[in-house]
């Protein structure tokens, strides 16, 4: 398992934290994630009832904490989706094993046409 690395992307950023939490990879790296899926639905769909919606509540808040490997985040400062201030929130669940980039500028869908995307990218791969 050390030679894996779990990538997740917004909503898939949940499932790679339940996978990295329940094994043992190399990186959890984490592209726009939601801190709790549960309150992105409540901002969009604010009449509706949570429980009516989602089958599965995606915790990345409860999981994160589990997660043994060092974790990446990126996100960028004008994500109108998800919001960077997830982010933070996230890597306050387990500070001293995450570690923030922050995309100046970047938005939800648009982040790999930034240089320091790939620059990131590029730099954990040679691990």
């Amino acid at each position: 398992e050390d030679h894996l690395i779990i990538y997740g992307r917004s909503l898939g950023s949940g499932f790679a934290t339940k996978l990295a939490s329940d094994n043992n990879p190399r990186y959890l790296i984490l592209d726009a994630p939601y801190f709790n899926f549960k309150k992105v639905i409540e901002r969009f769909l604010p009449i509706l009832p949570v429980r009516l919606v989602l089958r599965y509540h995606l915790r990345s808040d409860q999981w994160l904490p589990n997660v043994r490997c060092h974790t990446y985040i990126i996100h960028g400062t004008k994500d109108r989706l998800i919001p960077f201030r997830h982010s933070v929130a996230l890597q306050q669940k387990n500070p001293n094993k995450t570690t923030l980039i922050r995309i100046e500028g970047g938005g939800h869908n648009n982040l790999p046409s930034f240089d320091e995307y790939h620059n990131f990218i590029r730099d954990i791969l040679k691990y």
